[in-house]
Parts: structure tokens; C-alpha cells; sequence
């Protein structure tokens, strides 16, 4: 049996359901590697599989989509963080609003040793959330859905968000990385540990925090 081309799984997807359901974890395509991305979709069929992942990611809601949790294998993500928080939770994660964005074939590396510690969660693995060490500021380099070069800093919540969705197209789930003692059910987070960091979730639970210190969805 002949395995689609990309731009046929792109039409189906374009063709089916919208917003384009978020595939759940399990599924292969969320643990596959993915080669660059060398335009293979052509301009209009990019800009509205782009479009399709804005509506899905706004209608879950979360903060980021990879290509993938739409089932399709491409090195893709968008990105929007409106930041609609507390301030104390603003400040703590250092979560501070970002635009709607496309990310084409991102690649990110740490900027310095610091690494910050919250609680996480994804949309493909819905209803649960853990806290997951990540570095506190990256360099991104990515394209745009122009093809432009991109070459920039972030810190705080938004290089989680960089670091969440990048991982996505190398295979790697949040989960891979969590501390699995402190995997909680979204209901437990905001029932329990609703606090802009987790040092009581590590006292009750028994996990360690590395220093820094709960979540939005990607």
C-alpha cells in the first residue's frame, strides 16, 4: 500500500473536519523525527494548512501546535500566547504575551545553565500535567512561512513554548522529560497546586525541584 504524499495528507486534512482535531498520544506520527522542511507543499497549500492550525489551536485553546498533532508529518509549529494571567503568575514564570507566529524547521539551543521548573501540559496528552525542567532562555533559529531567517532570544514562558512545540517535531513528548512523580490530572493541578510555582506540589508529592519554579497547554 502506497504511503500518502505529504501534500495529499495536507488536502485531507484540509478537506475533513475543522478545526482539525489534535491527534492524541500513541499515535506514530507524534514520535517520528522529522526532516527539514524543503517547500515541498508550495506557498498557498503552507499558508492554508497554516491557517487550519491557527483555528485548531485557537479553539483548544492552548499556546502552541506542532504539525504533527494534526497528523501531519512536517516540521511545523505556530505559536500565540495572549498571557491572560494573574500578574504574581505572570512574573513568576516570566510569561509575557506573544503573537500569533510560524515556526518552520525551528531548531533551539540553551542560552547559559539556568533552567526553570513548572507544571506542563500538552494537548495530545489531554487532562494531565506534570512538571517538567526546562531550559530558562534559548536561542531559536527558524524560518517564517515566507521562508525568512529568524535568529532570536527568548526567556521565561516563552522558551518553554519554543522548547514544547521544537520538541514535537523531534519526536519527544513533554512526558519524556517530566518529573513523573509529580503527574497530576488538570483537576488536581488547579485544585491543588494553582500557585505560580510548584514548591508546594514538590513538598506534597515528594519530587525535587532543580530551582526556579504551573501551566499552559502546547
Amino acid at each position: 500500500m502506497r504511503t500518502p504524499s505529504l501534500a495529499a495528507l495536507v488536502d485531507a486534512l484540509l478537506d475533513g473536519e475543522r478545526p482539525a482535531p489534535v491527534v492524541a498520544a500513541g499515535e506514530p506520527v507524534l514520535r517520528n523525527p522529522l526532516p527539514p522542511y524543503e517547500g515541498e507543499l508550495g506557498a498557498d497549500r503552507l499558508a492554508r494548512l497554516v491557517e487550519a492550525m491557527r483555528e485548531t489551536l485557537h479553539a483548544a485553546p492552548g499556546v502552541g501546535l506542532a504539525a504533527p498533532q494534526i497528523g501531519i508529518p512536517l516540521r511545523l509549529a505556530v505559536i500565540e500566547d495572549p498571557a491572560e494571567v494573574p500578574a504574581e503568575v505572570a512574573a513568576a514564570r516570566g510569561r509575557v504575551p506573544q503573537p500569533f507566529r510560524v515556526l518552520v524547521n525551528p531548531r533551539y539551543e540553551a542560552l547559559g545553565p539556568g533552567s526553570a521548573a513548572f507544571f506542563e501540559g500538552c494537548l495530545s496528552v489531554p487532562g494531565w500535567q506534570a512538571v517538567t525542567v526546562r531550559h530558562r532562555a534559548v536561542r531559536l533559529r527558524a524560518q517564517d512561512e515566507q521562508g525568512r531567517e529568524t535568529d532570536e532570544e527568548f526567556t521565561g514562558w516563552p522558551a518553554r513554548i519554543v522548547q514544547h512545540e521544537t520538541d514535537h517535531l523531534d519526536g519527544r513528548l513533554y512526558l519524556d522529560i517530566a518529573e513523573t512523580r509529580s503527574l497530576s490530572s488538570t483537576a488536581a493541578v488547579l485544585g491543588h497546586w494553582n500557585q505560580p510555582t510548584p514548591e508546594a506540589a514538590a513538598r506534597a508529592l515528594g519530587f525535587d525541584l532543580p530551582g526556579g519554579a504551573a501551566g499552559a497547554e502546547a
